[in-house]
């Protein structure tokens, strides 16, 4: 599983539908609204590094009331989180 984390800034009179559309598309796990100078935190998880660009450049981008993104690619988690866990489907 790849993650990456997505900073989004918005247009400021949109930031809850961005979030809203951003979490609908398929990748992106979750959303966060936070403070400081992005207005959006996206994590997207994909199987292979080249549905990032799927995600980010040919969805998240075109949501109506972004305005610009900065991508980050996680190398290795440090959590006891188990990711994995969190994407199970129940098909044991």
């Amino acid at each position: 599983m790849l993650t990456a984390i997505v900073f989004v800034k918005a247009d400021v009179d949109r930031i809850p539908e961005v979030a809203q559309e951003i979490a609908a598309i398929e990748g992106v796990s979750e959303v966060y609204s936070v403070t400081g100078q992005i207005d959006l935190i996206a994590l997207v998880r994909v199987r292979h590094h080249d549905e990032v660009a799927g995600v980010v450049a040919d969805r998240l981008n075109k949501v109506e009331g972004v305005r610009e993104t900065e991508t980050h690619i996680a190398f290795r988690a440090y959590s006891r989180h188990d990711l994995e866990s969190a994407f199970s489907l129940g098909m044991d």
